[in-house]
């Protein structure tokens, strides 16, 4: 299972505001879709401006990229603190060189593991569609045959 630690923001309505996190989450076997905190994010085929991922289930997009080592996560205009996945304190502090998190930018939580399962049934079942143009509708459609959405 390939696991690796990446800062995940949610751009859907926020611009470089919205919430934020460091933590520990999953790929897929073709790195195409990103598990993290009950959530399954796919990859887009053309990223966005602002996104490069998005929420199968409910189409907000995501900015997910490497952890910096300067501690710098959110865009030169963003504001608001990150939140920290408690499981991923110790790497985290390894990647940026210190001994401490800072409080006034991170805050440590718990974050939920993700069921893979109920995305890998839904990525992988059939569905007809007839509007193929989109990067959502595909997987939406599955979701809403299977009950989900």
């Amino acid at each position: 299972m390939n696991k690796e630690i990446l800062y995940i923001e949610l751009k859907t309505g926020f611009s470089h505001n919205g919430p934020a996190w460091i933590g520990v989450v999953e790929f897929s076997k073709s790195k195409q879709t990103v598990y993290f905190d009950g959530k399954a994010l796919k990859k887009f085929k053309s990223p966005g401006i602002n996104a490069n991922y998005y929420d199968i289930e409910n189409r907000n997009e995501y900015w997910i990229s490497g952890v910096k080592k300067d501690g710098l996560d959110r865009h030169k205009f963003g504001s608001g603190k990150i939140m920290l996945d408690k499981n991923a304190v110790e790497k985290y502090l390894e990647i940026i060189g210190d001994e401490q998190i800072n409080p006034k930018k991170i805050e440590v939580v718990n974050i939920e593991r993700t069921d893979r399962k109920k995305f890998t049934e839904i990525e992988n079942s059939k569905v007809n569609n007839e509007d193929r143009n989109s990067y959502f509708d595909n997987n939406y459609n599955k979701l809403k045959k299977n009950h989900i959405a």
